[in-house]
């Protein structure tokens, strides 16, 4: 048990080695630090979104973003009624993990807060489901991403 004690502490310090000049780089690029003013995103998120998205104008809107990044449900439409599915995953794996995992990271955060994305928050979770709000806060942030990134203005949180 000590030999794989020890097996796992190394690879925490390789890990800490590696995200050291990562999150150099994410500090000293603009982009990246005006994205990691988002809750749920680091700088390796931040950092892989530059590097994937760019500066984010391929894209019309956030929600082609987060469509792109496979972020959105599914549509399945017959005889004029609209049916919403599960996410369709389609787009960038890696880049949609990070986001989730952002996003679980904002959710447990929520408990504690009382701001207007926290309480929004934790209403969908209690409404829908800790995986459809996990799913929906990687959206909102998909899409708060991509203003940041299109317009190249800092991110604003609007308290109401």
């Amino acid at each position: 048990m000590g030999d794989c004690l020890s097996e796992v502490h190394r690879l925490d310090e390789r890990l800490a080695e590696y995200e050291r000049p990562i999150s150099r780089m994410a500090g000293e690029d603009a982009r990246s630090a005006r994205l990691m003013q988002l809750q749920g995103v680091g700088c390796t998120t931040a950092s892989a979104l530059v590097s994937t998205v760019g500066d984010a104008r391929d894209f019309k809107s956030g929600r082609q973003l987060a469509a792109w990044l496979g972020l959105v449900p599914g549509q399945y439409s017959s005889g004029g009624k609209t049916r919403l599915g599960r996410i369709t995953k389609a787009g960038d794996g890696y880049l949609r993990t990070l986001l989730v995992l952002g996003a679980k990271s904002v959710l447990a955060a929520a408990r504690n807060k009382q701001d207007r994305l926290s309480r929004w928050a934790m209403a969908l979770e209690v409404r829908r489901g800790y995986w459809k709000a996990v799913i929906a806060i990687a959206a909102k942030n998909a899409r708060m991403a991509w203003a940041v990134l299109a317009k190249g203005e800092d991110f604003r949180l609007i308290e109401a």
